[in-house]
């Protein structure tokens, strides 16, 4: 008997293709926030009202309306850029390779940038219901040190100590 002749068994296939959309519209909106083309408080929008967005700097927040705070508060200021690398799906668990770029270069011409990877896990509808963020900080701030990059005026300092609980929310 095939999955299809299973009343009971999820389309794997439709599902597959429903996760694949979301992540190319997240992929779209990531981008054309980082070209400086909208807020990005916006990118809450895709996430569930219950979401957990666990950032490397800010920590955990919970709930959609949260995450759009966080985003009105961390960005402003921030002139770096987050070009994607790839991305990989293994069921509604999403990986997505990316960098944080400074601007200036160093004297030997190399950005100064650094790896991270966003962890995603697709709800359903289009929507989101858990993202974190993993960036090593250590490396980050020897960056931002070593290029004397300096924080635009609007720029919020992250909380002196973000919750660390990097659990998804249940389902």
């Amino acid at each position: 008997m095939t999955a299809v002749d299973q009343p009971d068994q999820p389309d794997q296939t439709g599902r597959a293709a429903e996760v694949q959309a979301a992540l190319e519209h997240y992929l779209a909106v990531r981008e054309r926030l980082d070209r400086g083309e909208g807020d990005w408080a916006e990118f809450a929008e895709m996430f569930t009202e219950n979401a957990v967005f666990v950032d490397c700097a800010w920590g955990r927040v919970e709930g959609r309306d949260a995450i759009a705070q966080m985003f009105r508060e961390a960005m402003p200021g921030v002139d770096f850029t987050f070009p994607v690398d790839f991305s990989a799906v293994n069921g509604d668990w999403i990986m997505v390779k990316w960098r944080q770029v400074l601007p200036g270069t160093r004297p030997d011409g190399r950005p100064y940038e650094q790896s991270a990877v966003s962890t995603i896990r697709y709800a359903g509808d289009g929507l989101f219901d858990y993202e974190e963020d993993l960036l090593n900080m250590v490396h980050a701030m020897e960056d931002v040190v070593e290029s004397g990059w300096q924080p635009g005026p609007d720029f919020t300092a992250p909380p002196p100590n973000p919750n660390r609980d990097f659990s998804p929310p249940p389902r």
